[in-house]
């Protein structure tokens, strides 16, 4: 009888080696890697000097062997680079918060832990990484070295202020994302059976930044709001956002249709998302829709200010769109603010009053304004869009909420600071501040209305012509348009389309056939 030739399952699944120092190398089989393909082996190494040396090395086989038929081994010798690209490949969240992740993980986990077997990852080794990023962001493990400002390798230092680089840390609240981040990957490895204990478990994890929101002040909110007001469309932008506190990108995203006058309500469904040039609409960050309750004030602010654009907007030849976006840059507002360009010039006029702000502060305002107000804390996080039914507000905002209950209902208009608008019967929306000129339009605005309030354009007069504004300021016709609608807000003319504006007296409603009259007569003389 002929004997049966050995098959893998006859296979030895471990085995002792001696190496040439004398100690003792055991090796077990621990089945293929899932990801390489290759067959995947468990080795420890037992010193020459352990007493009982191969007694010690039979305990050590027999443990490898068991832990491997309990799955409490590790399937695969991938690193965390490879634990990586599966969990960004398998991330689904928004492409801002992907990118976010991605540079956490690229600019601080690779370069650190990333060649690291994940079998290897283990709570001395995150922590060392924690305390490695709290002391300097670059990683410079205590070399010293110049920053350079330009990538050439002939640039002139002294030209472009080249310094010797000083560690700077990273602030508690990046390397909790780090924390979040390598969470996340671990969490994906243990439920992929890549490894059977989670190291964060051992591990310390960065501690909780508490929240400090600094909002405006009062006298700062108004004046603000004065300095906002300068320009009617960015005034009711910021006005908006101080009163609802709704977030930057949900302000932007705001619709026409969805914008309820008569019920006084405004429906938040989508935020517009901004990356480097490019914009897109997406759900607002914690995926809810809701309808926000607006005061009297706002509302006809609102009123104003759409019965302006429209009439901008026929001035053009255009109608607005009915679903076009409440603040645009566009005639027919049918496209969207970029919220980078809405920070960008909150902040500008925020260093024009002598302060340093960002436009999330106008949601933390409205936000303690409301709750100083009396409002419940679930109202409030109604309003502003908190998950968890106002465990988040009363997080963020806790040293506003005092420690008696709050049960008197508010209202955040009663506490907002007077706007610089009046409201004529007829509609008409003027500014109670002087105006400037910062943008194209203004200039033209500036000096017409100058001219009329000195006498220069006397009422009947006509406005010179597009054509020779057009000429006199090197702007566009919509640019004129635009300016010489300001005016017609205001009552110092009157507009219509295919006619020369004409100005009309103080307090004079525009009558079209006497206006025409009179300015054929002063034409005659």
């Amino acid at each position: 009888m002929t004997k049966r030739k050995a098959g893998p399952k006859d296979r030895e699944r471990g085995r002792i080696e001696v190496l040439p120092s004398g100690s003792l190398r055991v090796v077990v089989y621990a089945g293929v890697d899932p990801l390489t393909g290759l067959r995947n082996y468990r080795n420890e190494t037992i010193p020459k000097n352990t007493p009982n040396l191969w007694d010690e090395a039979e305990k050590t086989k027999t443990r490898l062997l068991n832990e491997i038929d309990e799955q409490r081994s590790p399937r695969t010798k991938a690193n965390v680079n490879t634990l990586l690209d599966h969990y960004l490949k398998n991330l689904d969240v928004k492409r801002n918060t992907r990118k976010g992740y991605e540079g956490y993980i690229n600019n601080h986990i690779r370069p650190l832990v990333g060649a690291l077997p994940v079998a290897k990852l283990d709570g001395e080794v995150i922590d060392s990484l924690y305390a490695t990023l709290r002391l300097c962001r670059t990683h410079c493990g205590g070399r010293k070295f110049v920053e350079h400002k330009s990538e050439e390798k002939n640039h002139d230092c002294k030209k472009l202020d080249c310094q010797p680089h000083e560690c700077k840390g990273l602030e508690k609240n990046s390397v909790r994302q780090v924390h979040f981040c390598l969470s996340g990957a671990l969490d994906s490895a243990l439920r992929w059976g890549w490894i059977k204990v989670n190291p964060l478990a051992q591990a310390k994890p960065p501690k909780p930044v508490k929240p400090n929101p600094k909002p405006p002040t009062p006298e700062q909110a108004a004046a603000i709001v004065n300095e906002a007001f300068k320009d009617l469309p960015w005034g009711m932008f910021v006005w908006l956002a101080m009163t609802t506190g709704a977030r930057r990108g949900e302000v932007c995203a705001l619709r026409l249709d969805l914008l309820d006058l008569n019920n006084a309500v405004l429906s938040i469904q989508t935020a517009i998302a901004q990356d480097g040039a490019e914009t897109w609409e997406q759900d607002t960050k914690t995926h809810q829709q809701r309808r926000i309750a607006l005061d009297p004030e706002t509302v006809g602010l609102l009123r104003a200010y759409i019965d302006q654009r429209k009439a901008e907007a026929e001035i053009g030849g255009v109608k607005l769109h009915r679903d076009g976006r409440v603040f645009s840059s566009s005639v027919d507002h049918s496209t969207w603010l970029k919220p980078d360009t809405v920070t960008q010039r909150y902040r500008r006029m925020c260093e024009r009053l002598g302060w340093k702000m960002n436009i999330h502060q106008l949601r933390h305002y409205s936000a303690t304004e409301l709750i100083a107000a009396g409002v419940d804390v679930r109202t409030v996080a109604g309003r502003l869009g908190h998950s968890g039914g106002g465990a988040t507000t009363l997080r963020v905002y806790s040293a506003w909420v005092s420690e008696a209950d709050q049960r008197a209902a508010g209202n955040i208009g009663t506490r907002m600071p007077k706007a610089p608008i009046m409201i004529s019967e007829s509609g008409a929306v003027t500014t109670t501040l002087e105006p400037t000129a910062d943008n194209p339009y203004q200039k033209i605005y500036v000096d017409l209305r100058g001219a009329i309030k000195c006498g220069a354009l006397r009422p009947g007069d006509q406005l010179p012509t597009v054509v020779e504004l057009k000429s006199r300021y090197g702007l566009s016709a919509g640019t004129v348009n635009r300016a010489i609608a300001e005016l017609k807000a205001e009552g110092l003319v009157h507009a219509s389309r295919g006619k020369r504006a004409v100005v009309l007296a103080p307090g004079e409603e525009p009558d079209i056939a006497e206006v025409v009259s009179l300015s054929r007569k002063r034409a005659a003389k």
